[in-house]
């Protein structure tokens, strides 16, 4: 199977939205800068690694959710064809089991959204976390006295130390562009469980269905602002951009829904949510380890 990649891929925002030739940094400047700049870069890759825990956690509550709510539906849907046995002769047994379930299936479905909600959350702190790299002079670096600082004060500094290393052989850049691609592994993989959700919050054995979700919907307040974060709103049309097979050039979606899906359908979603196509989960681990 192939990874799916969104329309609009994911880039990091420049920090410096008007750059300038940069100052290249004195000795001594240089001297205790690159102390600071790497205590700033471990506490950043500490902040992925605990989110790449979280992830895995909601990703987890996730599945269990939605494998819930899928056997919940299984079994309103084939209640009628089962045999009953001595529990036959109990008047409206049918009628009631449907309605607990119906109960089990709404409960469910509240809480596979609360898990992608929480994905969501993961995502765009990486995505924050990922930009918060780099470490400016606060203030001028002609002083006696220098101090640093998360955000640039003036247009001449790109935090990056002018591209000296900050470990070994490896400056700012090099980690950013690492984070870079972990982030984006993410990013894929929270669009295709988009997907997912969509699809399983749909599902219903009632006809017309009364749980008809549409990609372009916002599946929680706010959520249209969460994905603009992650690059996954289309500035043009202001919806959410589709996962796409890798090398696939139309601009319309292939999706297409069924509300009413099978068991091995549903089997497939579960699947696919599990093994996270789109993550390369030894790459990830391995790039954790860092620090």
């Amino acid at each position: 199977m192939e990874a799916l990649n969104p329309a609009t891929p994911y880039t990091p925002k420049s920090t410096n939205p008007n750059p300038q030739s940069p100052s290249p940094l004195a000795a001594s400047s240089a001297r205790l800068w690159r102390p600071t700049a790497q205590r700033n870069l471990r506490n950043q890759w500490s902040k992925l690694a605990s989110l790449r825990q979280e992830w895995e956690s909601a990703s987890s509550s996730g599945r269990a959710y939605a494998t819930s709510l899928v056997n919940s539906y299984l079994s309103i849907k084939y209640m009628p064809s089962r045999e009953l046995g001595v529990l036959s002769d109990m008047p409206d047994i049918l009628k009631k089991a449907s309605q607990k379930l119906l109960k089990q299936q709404e409960l469910h479905r509240s809480k596979l959204l609360s898990s992608y909600k929480d994905m969501v959350s993961v995502v765009t702190n990486m995505v924050k976390t990922s930009r918060s790299m780099r470490c400016f002079v606060k203030g001028s670096s002609n002083s006696p006295l220098l101090q640093f600082s998360g955000y640039s004060e003036c247009n001449n500094d790109p935090g990056d130390g002018c591209g000296i290393p900050v470990f070994t052989f490896w400056s700012i850049s090099c980690f950013e562009k690492v984070a870079e691609e972990l982030v984006h592994m993410l990013i894929l993989e929270l669009n295709l469980k988009r997907l997912l959700v969509v699809d399983l919050l749909s599902v219903s054995c009632k006809v017309p269905t009364a749980n008809s979700l549409h990609w372009s919907e916002e599946l929680y307040p706010g959520e249209f602002g969460d994905l603009s974060m992650c690059n996954l709103l289309s500035e043009e049309t202001c919806k959410p951009v589709y996962p796409r097979l890798h090398g696939q050039k139309s601009d319309k979606p292939t999706i297409r829904r069924n509300q009413q899906p099978d068991h091995d359908v549903l089997q497939v979603y579960l699947t696919t949510w599990l093994i996270e196509v789109n993550i390369d989960t030894h790459r990830f681990h391995l790039f954790l380890l860092f620090f």
